[in-house]
């Protein structure tokens, strides 16, 4: 299976995401926000990344692009609930910067699941 990067600042979503994903036999790591993220990305190389976009320390978009820079072949999920703006437009610019799928919060586990076997079935 693959190693898996989830990136959100909301503990709960995290632990959700990660739980669902290692119950179909992923390894997961996990970060807080874009930095770690970055961090985690260089040392590791995970074959996905599943991240928020509204984050502190560095959102979400800002990531993308970094990751996009450094790796340019690295497959994202990106997923929003908004925060000040429509999660439409913040998924809209993720989809631009390189996302290969982005889902809305709240997120059904089924819907999730599919994006994560889309994307990497496609790799």
């Amino acid at each position: 299976m693959a190693l898996i990067l989830v990136v959100d600042d909301d503990q709960a979503v995290r632990l959700l995401l990660s739980r669902t994903l290692i119950k179909q036999g992923h390894t997961v790591i996990e970060a807080a926000d874009g930095q770690a993220a970055i961090r985690l990305f260089r040392s590791h190389t995970p074959d996905l990344v599943i991240t928020d976009l509204v984050m502190p320390n560095k959102e979400g978009l800002e990531m993308i692009l970094e990751l996009k820079g450094i790796y340019p072949q690295a497959h994202i999920i990106a997923i929003s609930g908004g925060g000040r703006c429509n999660p439409d437009s913040y998924l809209e610019m993720a989809k631009y910067l390189g996302a290969a799928r982005t889902l809305s919060k709240p997120i059904g586990l089924e819907q999730f699941i599919e994006a994560v076997d889309e994307v990497l079935l496609a790799n």
